[in-house]
């Protein structure tokens, strides 16, 4: 759950909002939820502000991640100074609040791979849409939609990009919003390009996006089911009564210590949706 001092607020609101995100991080249930505040970009005046007030009101109580708009790898740097700084005067536990970075425009997705690594508080690399295709000028109004006359995937390179970096520092790699909220298919069809690729989710915007993101990031229950057979067999041929061979056979396919790799990828997703096996491995017969 992120709550917003940024696109969602209007100037003159910043200020009161700021103290109705510490009134609602101190009072909320937040059971079982990662509470995210994004602060404004540290180009406007807004962003120092935004950080001491939340985090010196509510960070005893938040084990929030600040998200912000990344262009280079010293902004990230910085704003690790300035929650370290606060951590330290107010006695809360140093970098227990982590960092997402947002790729808004051409700079930060340059930039992506310095970013990711900025700080060791750095959690999720987000991709922000709206921004980014304001700042390449792209031809389209519509965020996320492929723009009209190029045949391919626009946003192809971009998402590769910013997963290539994610990765490399074993970080989260989040697709932004889709914005016409009303559309739960067009959602679902933007989110699953990024979910082909191997991103980890979807912001939503609205409630009538959870049930679509949750389909497209999760496992269909075949995959799910095979992933599970794989993890088996996998045990059972590399232990001493499967004969501790390092390949075998499930089904019509060869199975060995990269499919378990990923194998492990697709039943971790499906475990973590709650999903349950519908076939159980059998000991093949001798």
């Amino acid at each position: 759950m992120f709550l917003d001092l940024e696109d969602a607020c209007a100037p003159l609101a910043k200020e009161g909002a700021r103290h109705t995100i510490v009134d609602a991080l101190n009072k909320g249930d937040w059971t079982g939820k990662t509470r995210v505040v994004r602060v404004n970009d540290w180009t406007t005046h807004w962003t120092y502000r935004d950080v001491v007030t939340v985090v010196e009101g509510a960070g005893q109580t938040s084990t929030a991640s600040c998200c912000r708009r990344s262009r280079t790898r010293s902004r990230s740097s910085a704003l690790d100074l300035l929650l370290t700084q606060i951590e330290k005067t107010m006695g809360f536990e140093v970098g227990r609040i982590g960092i997402e970075a947002q790729i808004e425009n051409a700079k930060g997705l340059v930039n992506v791979d310095a970013i990711a690594g900025a700080s060791p508080r750095m959690e999720t690399i987000v991709f922000g849409p709206a921004d980014f295709m304001a700042s390449i000028n792209m031809k389209s109004l519509v965020v996320g939609e492929q723009p009209p006359g190029y045949t391919a995937d626009a946003y192809h390179y971009i998402l590769m990009r910013i997963l290539m970096a994610a990765r490399m520092h074993d970080l989260q790699a989040i697709d932004g919003p889709y914005l016409q909220i009303r559309n739960v298919d067009g959602y679902r069809e933007v989110a699953r390009r990024s979910a082909a690729l191997g991103f980890d989710g979807k912001w939503v915007l609205h409630p009538g996006q959870v049930d679509a993101a949750n389909e497209v990031y999760s496992p269909t229950q075949e995959d799910y089911d095979h992933a599970e057979l794989i993890l088996d067999a996998y045990d059972w041929c590399t232990s001493e009564a499967g004969g501790k061979k390092g390949s075998a056979m499930l089904g019509d396919e060869m199975i060995d210590e990269a499919s378990r790799k990923m194998a492990l990828v697709v039943a971790g997703k499906g475990r973590n949706a709650g999903m349950k096996r519908t076939s159980t491995f059998e000991i093949p017969e001798s």
